[in-house]
């Protein structure tokens, strides 16, 4: 496996940073699309959060036709569980892990690192924090779902993650079925996940990023 990170945005804090969040954009896009968000979170310079945004490979998408585009895997098929390449899946959860294990060698607390995913990136987010050796400070999951939940092998380290899932009332990408159904797994698992749903579609509304916000701050404070 490379040991070069995939190319990404860095974002640094005004003081050294003690924790980092890493990003996960989802199908189509790129590591800029939160960017812009960071602002909006108005989060406290005292935090040093250091953000991460991984820029997806490029691959052809079959449900796009064949299409290639920035993805974190395949889609072959878009019934209600989505059909994708779980090979492609478990090689992109390995890619991000090797940011985390950069920010541990940086000096970064595990228990202070944050895995966060919206949609296709928010699955390979479910995964990599689930499976990642060592505890992790939580996962923010956006308007996604949980691809490997049939398949996913926990490790101990992560068992008590804390796990917040942000999901859109009107979506018409991924039903917000989805992120029930992902609830209701994590649950099964003994994570006791928070939950909130919003009037939006597949997006991000200002509500969202308060509560956002919020959720950094309780963890990172």
């Amino acid at each position: 496996m490379s040991t070069e990170l995939l190319p990404h945005i860095e974002l640094n804090p005004a003081t050294p940073a003690t924790a980092t969040v890493i990003w996960l954009h989802g199908l189509g896009a790129s590591g800029d699309d939160f960017v812009p968000i960071i602002p909006e979170l108005d989060l406290p310079e005292d935090l040093a959060i250091r953000f991460i945004f991984p820029h997806a490979p490029e691959m052809p998408v079959t449900i796009n036709g064949g299409y290639i585009m920035p993805a974190w895997y395949d889609i072959t098929a878009m019934s209600i569980e989505r059909e994708i390449d779980e090979q492609q899946l478990f090689a992109s959860s390995a890619a991000i892990a090797q940011f985390i294990d950069r920010e541990i060698a940086r000096g970064i607390a595990s228990e202070r690192i944050i895995l966060a995913g919206f949609s296709q990136g928010g699955a390979v987010a479910y995964q990599t924090a689930l499976t990642y050796p060592k505890s992790l400070g939580g996962l923010l999951v956006l308007s996604s779902y949980f691809a490997t939940h049939k398949t996913v092998a926990i490790n101990p380290a992560n068992q008590q993650l804390p796990i917040a899932i942000f999901h859109g009332i009107y979506d018409s990408v991924v039903n917000e079925l989805l992120g029930s159904q992902a609830l209701q797994s994590l649950r099964t698992m003994g994570y006791q996940p928070y939950y909130r749903s919003y009037e939006m579609e597949h997006e991000v509304c200002l509500e969202e990023v308060m509560d956002i916000s919020g959720w950094l701050q309780a963890r990172l404070k």
